[in-house]
């Protein structure tokens, strides 16, 4: 079992069987692999055998996984890998910074850009069916946890943006491209694993001399634990969902009925999304921080402007005040009435200042 220790950010620690195997994997996947000797051959049967693990939980060929050991890179190269000269793109206003870089670099190329509105619930608007359109689709969004519907018309050509899904939501049939971080199933930082489909009409759009379709810089240890944590977190996943999701109910219901003026922006089983009204969330943040326990905000996730969530303002909600609490497996009742206590005293300090 993952112990937590007052841990409610959207990191998880490394499982403790990862860490007493990653000694084992350093000292066989040293080698390198595209040669020839027994110890790069070790090292080419383990990288192959991470391939497969991830191939079967994602549901996908294995000849279409690849690792990045920068998994901002792959946003670059599932979306650019797929224009082509007569391409549009739509993007949603609740995509990631790396996706709305993106699509300002191709709107001052002259390319036809749209940007997806959402409602209040966090629903992207669907785009119009074309099939010179590359669309970036979130399969769920990583500050409030609300998943996407499936887009059904497979005449779209789909990056799926799966860094904050991990494993909680498949991909839609028509996907070409997607992209996954090791750190959605409590995997190592530092790893993307990269998809293309078979019939995917994809071109590597960084200069390169042969086929190859990432950089190849990724570590092999690193895919080595994250696959290992990938098939411990899958089946505690199942055990836990439950358990979780009336712990996530307890957490809103509480905010509501104990603390009061509060937006729940999402309540999914494994992450809160909760607006206060009246409270400054970096001081709120600070304060629980110092009582011991460690979460997120939105309202200013931009550091460089401390801009509030465009997250929480595409969706019309409260900006201010926001507090986000990530349940990872291992998470006991006794720790969230001892967040919420807190929670509750903190907010109501606050206020009367």
């Amino acid at each position: 079992m993952v112990s937590i220790t007052s841990n409610f950010q959207s990191e998880a620690p490394l499982h403790p069987a990862v860490i007493d195997a990653l000694g084992a994997v350093f000292g066989q996947s040293w080698a390198d692999s595209a040669k020839l000797p027994a110890d790069s051959r070790k090292a080419r049967l383990l990288l192959d055998e991470s391939r497969e693990t991830f191939a079967k939980h994602f549901g996908i060929r294995s000849d279409g996984v690849h690792f990045l050991g920068e998994v901002n890179l792959g946003f670059f190269l599932g979306i650019l890998g797929l224009i082509q000269p007569e391409s549009t793109f739509s993007y949603s206003a609740i995509d990631r910074s790396e996706i709305f870089a993106i699509a300002e670099q191709l709107r001052s190329q002259g390319m036809q850009v749209e940007e997806l509105s959402c409602d209040a619930g966090g629903v992207i608007t669907s785009p119009v069916p074309d099939a010179k359109k590359i669309v970036a689709w979130q399969l769920r969004n990583g500050e409030t946890g609300i998943s996407q519907p499936m887009l059904a018309d497979s005449a779209l050509q789909i990056f799926v943006d799966a860094t904050s899904s991990g494993l909680r939501n498949p991909l839609p049939k028509n996907w070409r491209t997607a992209l996954w971080d090791s750190k959605a199933w409590g995997g190592p930082s530092g790893l993307g694993i990269f998809a293309v489909a078979p019939d995917a009409k994809y071109r590597n759009p960084i200069p390169h001399l042969d086929n190859r379709i990432v950089p190849g810089s990724a570590s092999l240890p690193l895919i080595i634990a994250s696959a290992m944590a990938l098939e411990l977190w899958s089946e505690r996943e199942q055990a836990e969902r439950n358990h979780l999701a009336a712990l996530a109910l307890l957490i809103s219901n509480f905010a509501k009925s104990e603390i009061g003026d509060v937006d729940v922006i999402a309540a999914t089983h494994d992450l809160i999304s909760l607006s206060f009204l009246y409270i400054d969330a970096e001081r709120l943040v600070g304060a629980l921080d110092r009582a011991g326990f460690a979460v997120d905000s939105g309202s200013a996730c931009q550091a460089t402007n401390m801009e509030p969530s465009h997250v929480l303002a595409a969706m019309g909600t409260l900006t201010q005040g926001n507090v986000r609490i990530t349940l990872h497996h291992g998470v006991t009742e006794k720790q969230i009435n001892e967040l919420l206590a807190s929670l509750k005293a903190l907010v109501a300090e606050q206020r009367a200042n």
